[in-house]
């Protein structure tokens, strides 16, 4: 038995079962899964000797093995809440009792999908009761993990989110210094000043945003050629350069429109317009050459294309910059959509429409965006508060915005498992949700438990680690499983 000391906390034990529980609800939604349910039709051991040869019966006992571990956990679970019931409140304990009744009827409901009975049950009960159950579990520990006393929000930042201080006309306040031109000298070796101005052009760009749009693109392809259409070398180099490009026109036109609001943030005061190392100007031609040039690729493929490939654009660099950024709280959750669009760019690419799946896949990018960025807000509060952009952290306090991490997670998972409902991916897939999805929800413990910059760091370092391992995941799955 475990000392009181060494036994696991009630937390932990929770985020484990609601992690479990995910895990039969993600492979359950594969296509893997229901293969298997074909060779093993009886409950609850399957009949017949089990063999390497049959892979589906293989994954049919791996499933009802990993069903009955995860029931001994939920177990545990309630036995640690029963145990520390005094210190857990009512609404956790309401939750996780919610959770608790859920799995045994997710289990019956498996039994008669099994079995043969599933003509009587309505279409995705099982999918429906587990993504109920997970959700359970997962808002009790988001309960149980809220302060007794949660932090305040910035002073003057809770009356009115949008306004911003400081003077941001173009002219800097009397206390602000001018950031001085960084121009390489005219007496520096030409090949310096050309590598130095190339450099900053490059930086114009975003370059650090182009590898995992560019594999949000390359997914809704993959996706995409599971059908009909045929995915060809044109259509991923047209699609992959026109993305480049239009990321590339975003971050630009990004850059010149908060020149004034890089100089007063630390992270962003040595960009290239704030240091006056390229001149506005200059910078807005850059951007409408690479925009007008995405286009002309985009047109490429198909009219569709080219259409979404100038709504990110002038999302990014309008909706997003101009009026969701310096104006609301919501900025990050709504700006989403700009990162959601390179999915449907990458099925229109090769279907030339809009596709149920493509949709989905964009789903979850924009359910993940703030549970990623939420975490760079926390690292960098003082920083966004001083250039006056109004973000969660800032405006609504650390706890809160701690909170809503583990709740856009959890819609990521279940937006994650919504998709291979909709698509024939499979194990890899399931199995890498599962895993990274973890990994990602430790990272988000951590964050809970530490709160410190070095544990924001970490959750946004697995957020990444999440998407770009799943985007992957959904590549290999349609392409070469």
């Amino acid at each position: 038995m475990f000392s009181r000391a060494s036994r696991p906390s009630f937390p932990s034990l929770l985020a484990a079962t609601a992690m479990g529980a995910y895990l039969l609800v993600a492979a359950g939604a594969t296509a893997a899964v229901a293969d298997a349910a074909r060779a093993c039709s009886s409950w609850p051991v399957c009949r017949g000797p089990l063999t390497l040869a049959d892979p589906a019966l293989l994954i049919a006992w791996g499933h009802r093995v990993a069903a009955l571990l995860v029931g001994v956990l939920a177990l545990a679970t309630a036995v640690a809440a029963v145990r520390d019931r005094a210190a857990i409140r009512g609404r956790v304990l309401a939750a996780l009792a919610l959770g608790l009744v859920l799995f045994p009827v997710q289990v019956a409901i498996g039994a008669v999908v099994v079995t043969g009975g599933a003509a009587a049950l309505p279409t995705g009960a099982h999918l429906f009761v587990g993504m109920v159950l997970f959700t359970a579990l997962i808002v009790a520990l988001a309960w149980q993990l809220e302060p007794e006393a949660p932090d305040t929000p910035e002073e003057g930042w809770a009356v009115e989110p949008g306004v911003d201080a400081d003077d941001d006309s173009g002219t800097p306040g009397e206390n602000e210094a001018v950031a001085e031109p960084t121009t390489a000298p005219s007496d520096l070796p030409l090949r310096t000043r050309v590598t130095a101005t190339v450099s900053a052009y490059f930086r114009l760009t975003k370059p650090r945003l182009m590898w995992l749009l560019c594999l949000v693109a390359a997914a809704g392809m993959a996706l995409a050629s599971t059908g009909a259409p045929e995915l060809t070398v044109r259509t991923v180099v047209l699609t992959l350069g026109g993305g480049v490009l239009a990321i590339g026109a975003s971050g630009t036109f990004n850059h010149v429109l908060e020149r004034e609001k890089d100089k007063k943030m630390d992270r962003t005061s040595d960009r290239p317009i704030a240091t006056h190392q390229i001149p506005v100007r200059r910078a807005v031609a850059f951007g409408l050459t690479l925009a007008a040039a995405s286009l002309v690729v985009f047109a490429q493929l198909n009219a569709l294309a080219a259409a979404l490939g100038l709504s990110a654009i002038l999302f990014y660099s309008v909706v997003y910059t101009l009026v969701l950024k310096p104006n609301t709280v919501q900025n990050t959750v709504i700006g989403g959509f700009a990162g959601a669009l390179p999915a449907l760019i990458g099925w229109a690419a090769v279907t030339g429409e809009f596709g149920l799946a493509g949709a989905a896949l964009a789903g979850v990018i924009f359910l993940w965006t703030p549970a990623h960025f939420y975490n760079l807000a926390l690292a960098y509060k003082d920083d966004y508060a001083k250039g006056g952009f109004p973000m969660m952290p800032v405006v609504r306090g650390e706890a809160v915005t701690r909170k809503h991490i583990l709740y856009y997670l959890a819609a990521t998972l279940l937006a994650a498992v919504a998709l291979a409902e909709l698509t024939t991916l499979g194990w890899v897939y399931a199995a890498t949700t599962c895993l990274f999805g973890g990994v990602f929800l430790w990272a988000v413990l951590r964050l809970h438990r530490e709160r410190t910059e070095s544990a924001a760091f970490r959750a946004f370092h697995a957020s990444n680690a999440y998407l770009g391992t799943l985007l992957i995941a959904i590549v290999v799955d349609a392409l070469a499983i």
